[in-house]
């Protein structure tokens, strides 16, 4: 275990506006790349010639889950079962850097089956969250803003294990900024015991009452296991937003305000 610090940081380069995640059922939807499609192309590209087509689309997925274990003994046994699927597909692990609940689960197990662990935690939650020996790397960052900021600037995919209100708060940030058009990477639930099914019941009546575009419904998959899940999302296909002209948010500047710390040049970019 090794720990890093990370200071505020920008892109020069995001994805299209124009597409969003979209197919039919309850439990599809879709879309790829985005805050640093460059990067992810790069990223892509070597895992690809290191480990096969199969299991090259991503090569960091970030899973959200809460720093409790939750009542049940399934919610512990799905966050093993996903740390060993991304492992068997050869995808890194990106989480809150946490060692207590589902947290320290996901993340012990990808570290015992010899994957690669980035967790990326506030300063000030360190002594609430991290009890004993944390594994992989430790980004240390200043505040809850930089931490998701962080998490997915470095990850090509987004995961929610059953989790809280934190949990909610960065799933829900993750999908309402693939809605927004600032990032078109695939987001998932791990619908454990059908732990989401009431989200999803509320996401229906908020398209049902015009709330929600109905083709915005499906801008995330779910399902009840973690393979099924994975294979979802590696299958995700972005498709043409209806309304071309969906703004490109400047996601660094107005999610985490460090607009004192960019260039004229990397914020001329970013706005473009």
């Amino acid at each position: 275990m090794y720990f890093t610090t990370v200071f505020p940081f920008a892109h020069t380069s995001s994805a299209s506006p124009k597409h969003t995640c979209s197919r039919r059922g309850m439990e599809s939807g879709g879309g790829m790349a985005a805050a640093a499609a460059a990067e992810v192309k790069d990223k892509n590209k070597g895992a690809a010639g290191e480990v096969g087509a199969e299991a090259a689309r991503f090569r960091r997925v970030c899973v959200f889950c809460g720093s409790s274990s939750g009542k049940r003994s399934s919610y512990r046994d799905a966050a093993v079962e996903l740390g060993k699927e991304l492992v068997a597909r050869k995808m890194d692990l990106v989480y809150g850097g946490g060692s207590l609940g589902l947290m320290g689960e996901v993340s012990d197990a990808v570290h015992k089956a010899g994957g690669h662990v980035i967790g990326v935690i506030p300063t000030t939650l360190m002594g609430k969250e991290i009890t004993g020996e944390t594994v992989g790397e430790v980004r240390a960052v200043s505040g809850m803003h930089q931490r998701k900021a962080e998490m997915a600037r470095s990850s090509d995919a987004f995961i929610a294990l059953p989790g809280g209100y934190g949990t909610l708060d960065e799933l829900l940030e993750v999908i309402a900024w693939a809605q927004l058009g600032i990032h078109t990477k695939p987001v998932g639930l791990l619908n454990v015991d059908g732990y989401y099914n009431f989200l999803l019941a509320f996401i229906d009546k908020a398209v049902d009452d015009g709330f929600i575009k109905p083709s915005q419904r499906h801008i995330f998959v779910s399902a009840p296991d973690a393979r099924d899940l994975v294979r979802k999302l590696e299958e995700y296909v972005a498709v043409e937003e209806e309304d071309p002209a969906t703004p490109k948010l400047r996601w660094e500047i107005e999610q985490v305000g460090y607009n004192d710390r960019l260039t004229p040049a990397l914020q001329a970019e970013i706005a473009r």
